[in-house]
């Protein structure tokens, strides 16, 4: 009966479909092969025309699935006996509904097919008609959601899951549906060493398998993955550095020795290739990089010497990274919430308390050490004071400097408004000591405002993933390339309340009933790419990186800023996408890589939409005097 449906309302047939070749001049490549290229106007058509029938058809299926969720939770009341729903023949239901709305259903697959069709290939086979081809080797290092990462424990608590993903995966869904209690288990690092569980084994993994999707169907790097094939790339000269993010960086080398695997990939890629690898990186990825490009030159940790980076890098792709962490870590840890959860009406909130309470994910994201790397770095100098923020607009009522607010002020759980500097020091003192002791011993969030200051940062592993406590590498042939979305609204500040429920563990609450002016059920907006504020996307690649004590060997940094121009008819946002992950999909975007990693990269031009350098001049780190 399945394949009726997919016949009657998809037009599929029970055969594998031919695909149509798509329209647009056809040449050769060196082998012979027909190419066919697809004008920029037809990809225009297809991800952005729509008609009303699209709205007609999805207010109609809406409507037909609210019915059978109504009914469904009728059920629950006994009001409708749900029995005599599954005698319903559902071949049958499809001639109840009204001709258009199924053509409309055939018409949008269609689409769907012929924009899918464009966007697998198409970026590289138009670099591949200008001649440009695989140069360097290409090192991807993925963010936190686009690495999977897989249970190899063997104990009897852990062979249910061997080798299946415990995130990144439906395993993932299934685990944390039918057995909280384990995936939790499995989930959570230990507390004191900040390492695996005792019986607990989950390991990232590896190969383009571990970041090409996150679960079947919702695809991460894998459009990058078929661009750079075709311009010659495969397994011989592409890899995926997959790392387990919940570590911090320190224990991924001493766990799995992660940073001397990733160095002596570079090396070998560069002396089977001749060439300099380019690295791309991703979210966090670009974090831990940074870290890594430090750890590669220290002697006692990579034992590079100083000119390492400048002989085996030849350019950083930093897509999206979040070099000064991402504003929403902080109620995450704090709280348990973010923009996700605050936003949600009574009945789910209900529901996701009942399933994950807020303490329950309090505790799972203290016990991700990894993680913590994303509380905001720079403080009050980047981030504002109680009266003024860098990226304030001219029109707020509120400054983004005040970045926990308290309506009611009154408490040592609910004090007087918080700048970020003084947000960090109020998350210690409410936290669990092995939590505050992870993070004090492993992170710093300062900034450094004298040469001397950074140079002897250079020293202490503890200030390696902070770009303003450290330098970039003395490294003038390297080029770094920032690539960000920009125009999605981005967490920038929250209002807190006393959590005075006497079933919760949390001491504060953002405050969901606050919604007037800039606030939105307690959550402040701001520019971003939607996870990472334009702050931390930008400040470093704008002005950070053109203070010489952050770069001494002027480093060259250009940045890409790309508007979020989402196509609204698609859940991935569509070919010109500004979100953090979804733009890992963008064509602009693969184009820019396939460039860069093509040895073409000196003809990019800079490109800015946002005022990030306005912002910029008015952090307060200034250049030695």
């Amino acid at each position: 009966m399945s394949d009726t449906i997919r016949r009657r309302v998809l037009g599929e047939s029970t055969t594998e479909p031919s695909r149509t070749p798509s329209p647009g001049p056809t040449i050769r490549n060196r082998d012979g092969e027909h190419i066919t290229l697809v004008p920029t106007a037809k990809l225009k058509k297809l991800t952005k025309s729509r008609s009303k029938r699209r709205q007609s058809l999805i207010f109609g299926l809406g409507g037909l699935f609210g019915l059978i969720v109504a009914a469904f939770f009728a059920q629950q009341h006994d009001v409708i006996n749900l029995e005599g729903l599954m005698d319903i023949n559902l071949v049958s239901l499809l001639d109840a509904i009204p001709a258009g709305i199924v053509n409309d259903a055939k018409d949008i697959t269609r689409h769907e097919r012929e924009t899918v069709n464009y966007d697998s290939f198409s970026v590289g086979l138009h670099l591949q008609s200008q001649g440009v081809k695989a140069r360097h080797p290409v090192i991807m290092i993925p963010g936190v959601i686009s690495t999977g990462l897989e249970s190899w424990g063997t104990e009897e608590v852990s062979r249910q899951y061997f080798r299946k993903r415990l995130w990144g995966s439906w395993s993932m869904m299934r685990a944390l549906v039918l057995d909280k209690a384990s995936w939790k288990r499995h989930i959570m690092l230990d507390k004191i060493t900040g390492m695996d569980p005792p019986g607990i084994k989950l390991r990232a993994a590896q190969g383009f398998d571990a970041a090409d999707f996150f679960i079947t169907g919702y695809w991460i790097w894998s459009k990058i993955l078929e661009n750079l094939a075709t311009l010659g790339y495969d397994p011989t000269n592409a890899f995926t550095a997959a790392y387990d993010w919940r570590l911090s960086c320190e224990k991924l080398e001493l766990r799995d020795q992660y940073f001397t695997r990733l160095k002596a990939h570079i090396e070998l890629a560069k002396k089977t290739s001749g060439e300099k690898v380019v690295l791309v990186s991703h979210s966090m990825g670009s974090q831990v990089l940074f870290y890594f490009l430090h750890w590669a030159e220290a002697e006692g940790y990579g034992d590079g010497g100083p000119r390492w980076v400048d002989d085996f890098v030849d350019s950083w792709i930093n897509i999206s990274g979040s070099l000064l962490g991402a504003l929403k870590g902080y109620p995450a840890v704090l709280s348990g919430e973010m923009k996700d959860t605050a936003q949600l009406n009574a009945f789910a909130v209900y529901g996701l308390e009942k399933f994950l309470a807020k303490h329950e994910r309090v505790e799972i994201f203290r016990a991700m050490p990894g993680t913590s790397s994303m509380l905001p770095m720079g403080g009050n100098a980047v981030w504002g004071n109680k009266t003024f923020a860098p990226d304030d607009h001219t029109n707020q009522t509120v400054s983004y400097g005040t970045f926990i607010n308290f309506k009611e002020s009154n408490s040592t759980q609910s004090p007087a408004n918080l700048t970020v500097d003084e947000s960090h020091t109020y998350l210690m003192e409410h936290s669990d000591t092995w939590y505050r002791d992870q993070v004090r011993n492993t992170y710093s969030y300062g900034v450094a405002h004298s040469k001397a200051e950074v140079e002897s940062n250079a020293k202490d592993p503890k200030k390696w993933m902070n770009p303003l406590e450290t330098r970039l590498p003395l490294s003038p042939n390297l080029k770094i390339y920032c690539f960000y979305g920009v125009g999605k609204p981005t967490e920038r500040s929250y209002w807190y309340r006393e959590d005075r429920d006497p079933l919760s563990h949390t001491n504060v609450t953002i405050d969901t009933s606050l919604t007037f002016g800039e606030i939105d059920h307690g959550v402040i907006m701001g520019e971003g790419d939607g996870t990472v504020p334009l702050m931390s996307n930008g400040y470093m690649c704008t002005k950070g990186w053109r203070i010489n004590r952050y770069n001494p060997a002027g480093v060259s940094i250009k940045v890409y800023e790309m508007p979020h121009e989402p196509d609204r008819f698609s859940p991935r946002g569509g070919p010109n996408t500004g979100d953090h992950v979804d733009i890992l999909g963008r064509a602009s975007l693969n184009d820019l890589i396939l460039r860069v990693a093509g040895g073409k990269g000196n003809h990019i031009e800079e490109n800015y939409v946002t005022n990030i350098r306005a912002y910029s001049e008015k952090v307060k780190i200034y250049e030695d005097r």
